[in-house]
């Protein structure tokens, strides 16, 4: 699977202009962003889909504000250093195929890197999870390892994308530990991350992300108390997020304890 990295982005609503002057001294707090699937596909129930045009300019808004999008290994790897500020986690969930043919040429465009989090129980497979809206390819084994090779981190989203809070011991076992041995053994790499489906999680699961090695999860709100970087909260990015409802909802990231704490 191979994606074409040149192609020019859509035209669209121009892009947003360099912001002037001289950068201040403290940029904005890093916090995480999560999407889900890239494409033109009109029919979206779940408020899931950006089209690329729409990537596009919100990548644009995030440069033209000295903000780098990151994989959530980077951000954590720069939060230990104290140099996570001006930075933003890009991820995203359930491992569409769509990632590598249409979200990896614009994350390259503008020189960031993400996390991918995938399904290694529906390799190839589809959504299947989703009870309404179009059905949509997930990657197989060639494009998780395209991304990882094009810079991006791979990380888990369970086996099978299900409700871990609702899985009996076996079933919680194979989604978290079994899942990070498979794309360990697929990526030749450690997988770091952990995305609790449908963001729900309770303390079982945590403490089962905890003991399968994984240095950190992401989650959508806050989790358990203590939870820490086993539940590391997001801020919800869709194809209404213009400039305006970007810069709306980074100054709320603190509000809704959305960005990342320095630890």
């Amino acid at each position: 699977m191979v994606a074409d990295i040149t192609a020019a982005p859509p035209a669209a609503e121009p892009l947003p202009a360099p912001v002037t002057g001289d950068r201040p001294k403290r940029r904005p707090a890093a916090w995480v962003a999560m999407y889900h699937s890239v494409s033109n596909c009109p029919e979206d129930p779940y408020d899931i889909t950006v089209t690329p045009g729409r990537l596009e300019r919100q990548f644009a808004w995030m440069a033209a504000r000295g903000l780098r999008g990151v994989s959530v290994r980077e951000l954590l790897d720069a939060r230990a250093l104290g140099l996570e500020r001006g930075l933003v986690g890009l991820t995203f969930d359930d491992g569409y195929s769509d990632f590598v043919t249409t979200a990896l040429p614009v994350l390259h465009r503008w020189g960031f890197t993400a996390t991918v989090f995938v399904l290694p129980g529906l390799l190839d497979g589809e959504n299947s999870w989703e009870q309404s809206g179009p059905r949509k390819a997930l990657l197989d084994a060639d494009g998780i390892r395209f991304a990882a090779d094009a810079g991006m981190e791979i990380a888990s989203h369970g086996l099978t994308h299900i409700d871990l809070t609702k899985a009996h011991d076996d079933e919680l076992h194979a989604e978290v530990a079994e899942s990070r041995y498979r794309l360990t053994h697929l990526t030749g790499e450690d997988v770091e991350g952990f995305c609790y489906p449908y963001g729900h999680l309770d303390e079982r699961a945590v403490d089962a992300v905890r003991r399968a090695g994984y240095r950190y999860g992401c989650a959508i709100t806050p989790g358990p108390a203590g939870s820490g970087d086993f539940a590391l909260p997001r801020i919800h990015i869709g194809e209404a997020d213009s400039s305006i409802r970007l810069e709306l909802k980074r100054r709320l990231a603190w509000v809704y304890g959305r960005a990342l704490e320095s630890v």
